[in-house]
Order: structure tokens, then C-alpha cells, then sequence
């Protein structure tokens, strides 16, 4: 932009970052681990899926939900976890309990 545009601009009618740019504001909430919740009803209220910082070529999933009152988020790679919320997107929000299955966590 020009000297003369930016003297043109009118502030009050420009978009307002965090109406367009919600996936890239963080996820309100206490971070908690998948242990933390295990066994425990929650209930999912929004998620992201991000390609993982920790191992190439993986996905990580940030899921937001309720713990009673209380909001958090936790982070996992795990596959089985991305799989069923990406197929419960539509669902959203809903209640379950995280189990864990042998070396794998699912929702029940």
C-alpha cells in the first residue's frame, strides 16, 4: 500500500483478525493428558487435526472438551482417536468416555 492509501484506511471497517482466523488463535483451556481423562464422560466440544511436530509424516489432533465445568484441551497422535472424531465431525458437540484398549486409546 501507498503513504496515501494507508492515510485512506478506515480502521473500523477492516475485519477483525479473529473473526477469519479461528484455527489459528489457540484453543481455550487446561491442558490435560490422555491418562489425566481416561474412563472419565466428556464431552467434545470442537478439535483441530494438524500435521504432528513431533514425528513426520503424522497428524496431531487438538481436542477441546468439558471435564464436568471445566474446559480443556489435550493433544494426541493417536491415529484411532483422529479417525473417529473425523468421522463424528458432523456430531459435534457429544459426550463419550476415552478407554484405552491394549496400546491404543478409543472413544466408547
Amino acid at each position: 500500500m501507498t503513504l496515501d492509501e494507508i492515510k485512506k484506511l478506515d480502521a473500523t471497517s477492516c475485519p477483525r483478525f479473529s473473526a477469519f482466523a479461528k484455527n489459528q488463535l489457540p484453543m481455550p483451556g487446561n491442558k490435560k493428558r490422555l491418562d489425566d481423562i481416561l474412563n472419565r464422560e466428556i464431552t467434545v466440544i470442537d478439535y483441530r487435526i494438524r500435521k504432528s511436530t513431533k514425528r513426520d509424516g503424522t497428524e496431531c489432533l487438538q481436542m477441546q472438551f468439558l471435564l464436568g465445568d471445566e474446559v480443556c484441551v489435550v493433544f494426541t497422535g493417536s491415529s484411532v482417536l483422529i479417525n473417529q472424531i473425523k468421522e463424528s465431525k458432523d456430531n459435534i458437540p457429544f459426550t463419550a468416555t476415552l478407554v484405552k484398549m491394549d496400546r491404543y486409546y478409543s472413544f466408547s
